[in-house]
């Protein structure tokens, strides 16, 4: 097998994970993000790694692509001009929504509005009944009136979302029918194709996002494969999904919202991979990027999955690793708010112009800058492929302490503190608010800035150590390396768990084929495939349901009804801290998942020349006390086993690790770095 090669695209930069399975060699590589077209900077990338490393592009035989399209395309309102086809009596269910307030105790703050205007959606003649039947047959006239309707106007796509078309999809797909026939261009986004269950508001906005992505993502996709294929023509390309499993580049462009938390859903699985391997399985991820902080909790090296979120504002209904994101990264602008407090985010500065530090013309003072001022961060990134202008860090930072009367140091370690209690916040919200206390468990900082920040909000939390993965600015790119093929199917049958069951089986029975199906078209061999279930399930009355994951000891099938009573009330004990044995319990969904496994690259190997002294020394402010003389190590030298003693810092091509006094950092054998504090 050739090189498998992840790719993740970020707000600044684009990272590059390159592992060969034969010689088990493993290459990494940044180069700047081109926010206008993506693809540029991967196929930047991959040149440079073709030119500097020797990656044989030619022998390529995966490359894996982590993307920010989808979301970026939502968050700024670039997506298409659409049309939606909804049951008569339905068209202002997408302004109704569930009628709750964003943010409960603020009566200005609403929901964004509508991405379809009133006088472009139009109703239907027909109607299916709660339990799949056809209470009222959608007539072939009333479906080619209203494909005649779309053809009349100027939209790009449409998204059909017809009352209960989960349980029976015959009416959305003669009216998909009627409008191919009439006007076969446009791009179609059908609820029962999309995510078929219950819950009619979250199913109609999931598949309205799904139509609104499609045309900016179906372009890209198609420059993407253009560009990759030219550069590698036997390559297959795998998407990733916000569950965290890839998807060949034509399911991307035809479910587009699966990819709406694409690159931070690689990360977690970076990390989960690290996690299993170093032999920390439990660890809270903290992902920090130049724009934004991802958090999520990992036990048994395997991530929270949640089946229901909001991306920009929009509810989606669809499996997504359970990642908590707020505004706050190393671009993350400093300034004072209408209170007159100093304020750190969510504005970024991002890629162009980016910190001042970057010498792009950013002029406003981001925690980068502040870091730059603090001695943190190096004067040279990318292995000196990039400068860092700390006299414009200075002059940045500097109106931020005139105007407050302090110092610049105490400025800029003001900076830093405000962006830690923000992001501190972000790890609480996934654990202690969650009913889970954070001090067992290990802090995995990854991201380029990161292992910068790592340690202080460790030490907040009261955790035991912090983990440091061997290319902590790349992990989310060597995510999509360690990635497996996925894809999901889900059926909502809802049936009391003390019940028949045989609806539910059959249902069941006819998702596994439907993954045996997609294991054939895909090539998957059988010692490579694996299969996930998950059964939603709820006590009866209850207004929403928990996934209970059936572990693989049950093989294919459905457990006894009574095996299932005791997983749902082990996980509604984990949940929420209590259970009813006594109470009846329902089953709502079934999600059943088809794994195709690729290759394990195992942990890194040594191959540097080992160091065990530090060639060069800086003054860094880790506090207020003052700035202290600290070593510096470039990682790469740093052989397993290797101890180092704060203050210290250690910098390698994709990050910088600080390492404040009276703490102590050990390599590992997996060339991790597990920083705790010293005896």
């Amino acid at each position: 097998m050739g090189w498998l090669i992840g790719v993740d695209v970020g707000g600044t930069f684009t990272d590059l994970f390159a592992f060969e399975p034969e010689s088990r060699r493993i290459v990494v590589h940044k180069v700047p993000s081109t926010p206008a077209d993506p693809s540029e900077a991967i196929v930047a990338g991959l040149e440079e790694l073709s030119r500097r490393h020797g990656v044989d592009l030619g022998g390529m035989a995966r490359f894996a692509h982590g993307t920010t399209v989808a979301t970026n395309a939502l968050i700024q309102r670039r997506g298409g001009r659409l049309a939606l086809i909804t049951t008569k009596g339905f068209r202002d269910l997408l302004e109704i929504g569930r009628q709750i307030r964003p943010r409960v105790y603020d009566i200005q703050t609403d929901y964004p509005p509508p991405l379809i205007p009133r006088e472009r959606r139009l109703e239907v003649e027909e109607r299916v009944g709660s339990r799949g039947e056809v209470l009222g047959e959608l007539l072939d006239a009333e479906a080619e009136r209203v494909a005649a309707e779309v053809a009349r106007l100027d939209v790009d796509g449409v998204a059909i979302c017809l009352l209960f078309s989960f349980l029976n999809p015959e009416h959305e797909q003669q009216v998909a029918e009627a409008i191919r026939r009439v006007k076969p261009e446009l791009l179609l986004s059908i609820s029962s194709d999309v995510q078929p269950e219950f819950r009619e508001y979250e199913r109609l906005s999931t598949t309205v996002l799904n139509a609104y992505l499609q045309p900016q993502v179906t372009r890209y996709m198609e420059r993407l494969g253009a560009a990759v294929g030219k550069l590698t023509p036997g390559a297959a390309i795998g998407i990733n999904q916000s569950s965290g499993g890839l998807m060949s580049i034509d399911r991307a462009s035809r479910f587009p919202v699966r990819t709406a938390l694409s690159g931070p859903a690689a990360g977690v699985v970076g990390a989960a991979h690290v996690a299993r391997l170093s032999g920390h399985p439990d660890i809270i991820t903290f992902d920090m990027g130049g724009t934004s902080t991802d958090v999520c909790l990992v036990r048994g090296a395997k991530a929270e999955m949640s089946f229901g979120r909001e991306v920009a504002g929009f509810p989606v209904r669809m499996p997504a690793i359970d990642i908590h994101t707020i505004g706050a990264g190393g671009g993350s602008i400093a300034h004072f708010g209408p209170d007159g407090l100093l304020k750190v985010g969510p504005e970024s500065a991002g890629a162009v112009p980016g910190p001042a530090c970057y010498g792009r013309g950013g002029t406003a003072p981001t925690v980068s800058d502040a870091n730059v001022v603090l001695g943190r961060l190096p004067t040279e990134l990318l292995g000196g492929d990039m400068r860092l202008d700390k006299d414009a860090s200075v002059r940045a930072v500097q109106p931020i302490a005139d105007k407050l009367g302090i110092s610049l140091e105490a400025a800029a370690l003001g900076i830093v503190r405000i962006v830690n209690a923000n992001m501190m916040r972000a790890i609480r919200a996934v654990s202690i608010e969650r009913g889970h206390d954070p001090r067992p468990f290990v802090l995995m900082p990854f991201g380029g800035a990161g292992a910068l920040h790592a340690i202080e909000l460790a030490e907040e939390l009261g955790m035991r150590a912090v983990l440091v993965p061997p290319s902590p600015g790349i992990l989310c790119a060597q995510g999509l390396v360690v990635a497996d093929l996925k894809e999901s199917f889900v059926a909502t049958c809802r049936t009391p768990l003390a019940g028949d069951l045989g609806h539910v089986r059959s249902e069941l029975a006819r998702l596994e084929a439907r993954v045996a199906e997609w294991w054939r078209t895909e090539q998957i061999r059988p010692g490579e495939a694996r299969r996930e279930l998950v059964v939603d399930m709820r006590y009866i009355g209850q207004n929403y349901e928990l996934g209970v994951a059936v572990p693989d000891s049950h093989g294919d099938g459905l457990p006894p009804a009574s095996e299932l009573a005791r997983l749902f009330h082990a996980t509604h004990e984990r949940s929420y801290g209590h259970h009813n044995a006594a109470a009846p319990i329902e089953i709502v969904n079934l999600r059943v998942s088809g794994i195709g496994r690729l290759p394990d690259i195992g942990a890194p190997h040594f191959a540097g020349s080992p160091a065990t002294t530090a060639e060069r020394s800086r003054t860094v402010w880790f506090s207020g006390d003052g700035a202290v003389d600290s070593r510096v190590y470039w990682r790469p030298d740093l052989a397993p086993g290797t101890e180092i003693d704060g203050p210290a810092i250690v910098e390698q091509l994709d990050a910088t690790t600080t390492i404040p006094p009276s703490y102590r950092a050990v390599v590992d054998a997996g060339l991790n770095l597990v920083i705790g504090a010293a005896s």
